[in-house]
């Protein structure tokens, strides 16, 4: 007896002996014209080498094989792209893939943003309880989709009425789970914030229904424990101005910020007023204080013009119109991009379950023809600012060297018309290759059983 214990207590300490995996081949994506994310112009005929999931070089293609060296390359995995583009895998900065947890849907959604070439999303607050569970899946490549970078929300009491909320804290008290809270003066930031961060989320996202000093000491409590803020643009009754000076990371929503303009800022969200439109008939000066202070604070709009039409196109004859026009958000977009602002590319609304592509290429393309970027300007939006929102652009959101291998191939160039964007012909994530033509949409039947709950 004695001695099996002291077995079993050597075999307890013992240290784990590590197992080396076996180095995987190189990958080569040879043949592209490389449109790198950085504004830098298009190099053609590329070679793009890949090792364990990162960029290792970027050479003519001619040079890849002496790149590689004999041995190398005769064991590489050679991707012949006879022409294509190459770009940054994509991200949209606005997602809500949990607002009322869905399994067949979330898997539908992630299936088609990467195939279509969507690497990254951003979700903008839902129950982190299925989100946790979705960016695991993702990052650990178990689930086909992008990366999922999450928020845990604060608002003030008020705000949870919100039916989404409900939605979101099921079993539980919306503004009493540690992804959902109500915040009030007397609340404990410190513990608040530990309790958000506790949830997986890289951010807090600022909803609503609070003053400006508590959204200055939120994100400061924030910050102090290593978490990005998002907040709307405007807070109600916090302005756009206090969320800037509050030194917030990103501000979603272009039209939010018009109610700085606004003669009374409305009190609490749900009983805003539409923007006043009558202020900005000659122009969005009016705003140039606002934008003044994001680009001194390096504030990132991420502006979801598409969201804007989207409410427009689903607004019946008797319903009230939407808070503000997409030409307005459009005009907002253009004048803080002329401003130097940094603009990412968020959707908030999704396209159907059945249309072939995410709603990021409808936010892009509105970005180039009513906004007045131009291609190249987009795709940087949609790919190195996109990765600065969550912090990664060391990591992702450029094609460099040393950066991981999220890659978007497409057989047109999108510099010459963005809607070549489109023409997706083959997603890699971390080398993980996700050819378009093997993607399979969600089907009537799945949808149909889905909804009636078989």
């Amino acid at each position: 007896m004695l001695r099996r214990i002291a077995l079993a207590s050597c075999l307890l300490a013992a240290p784990a002996i590590a197992q080396t995996p076996a180095a995987k081949p190189p990958v080569v994506y040879n043949d592209v014209t490389v449109i790198d994310g950085t504004g830098a112009a298009a190099k053609p005929s590329m070679a793009i080498i890949a090792k364990d999931g990162r960029i290792d070089v970027i050479v003519p293609s001619s040079q890849w094989r002496k790149t590689l060296g004999a041995k190398l390359a005769a064991t590489a995995h050679v991707v012949d792209l006879h022409g294509d583009y190459a770009l940054p895998g994509l991200i949209d900065t606005h997602v809500h893939l949990a607002t009322d947890p869905d399994p067949v849907f979330e898997q539908a959604q992630l299936r088609r943003f990467i195939y279509s070439g969507v690497t990254t999303v951003r979700d903008m607050a839902g129950d982190t309880r299925a989100l946790g569970f979705l960016a695991r899946q993702t990052l650990l490549h178990k689930m086909a989709g992008p990366d999922i970078y999450y928020a845990a929300l604060m608002a003030g009491p008020q705000f949870f009425h919100d039916p989404r909320t409900v939605a979101s804290a099921q079993g539980a008290v919306p503004g009493a789970v540690p992804w959902m809270q109500a915040i009030t003066p007397d609340t404990d930031l410190k513990i608040a914030v530990a309790q958000a961060h506790g949830t997986g989320a890289t951010a807090l996202k600022i909803y609503a229904d609070l003053p400006g000093d508590l959204v200055k000491s939120i994100t400061a409590e924030a910050h102090r424990q290593h978490m990005l803020v998002w907040a709307h643009g405007a807070v109600f009754p916090a302005t756009p101005m206090d969320d800037v000076d509050a030194g917030v990371d990103v501000m979603s929503h272009a039209c939010m910020l018009a109610y700085q303009a606004s003669a009374t800022m409305p009190p609490e969200y749900h009983n805003r007023a539409p923007v006043d439109d009558a202020q900005f008939a000659n122009g969005t000066e009016i705003l140039d204080p606002v934008f003044a202070d994001m680009k001194a604070h390096h504030t990132i709009l991420d502006a979801t013009i598409y969201v804007y039409k989207a409410m427009w196109d689903e607004t019946g004859p008797k319903s009230p119109p939407p808070y503000c026009k997409t030409e307005l958000a459009a005009r907002i977009t253009k004048a803080a991009h002329q401003a130097g602002i940094e603009i990412s590319t968020g959707t908030d609304a999704d396209s159907d379950w059945d249309k072939p592509l995410p709603s990021v290429f409808d936010e892009i393309a509105l970005l180039v023809n009513s906004a007045g970027f131009t291609p190249m300007e987009a795709i940087r939006a949609a790919t190195l600012v996109g990765a600065k929102t969550v912090a990664q652009e060391k990591n992702f959101g450029t094609l460099e060297a040393g950066k991981r291998a999220n890659i978007l191939f497409v057989a047109k160039d999108p510099l010459a018309d963005i809607q070549n964007l489109r023409t997706t012909v083959l997603t890699v994530k971390d080398s993980e290759e996700f050819w378009r033509s093997k993607y399979r949409p969600i089907t009537k039947d799945e949808a149909k059983n889905e909804l009636s709950g078989h």
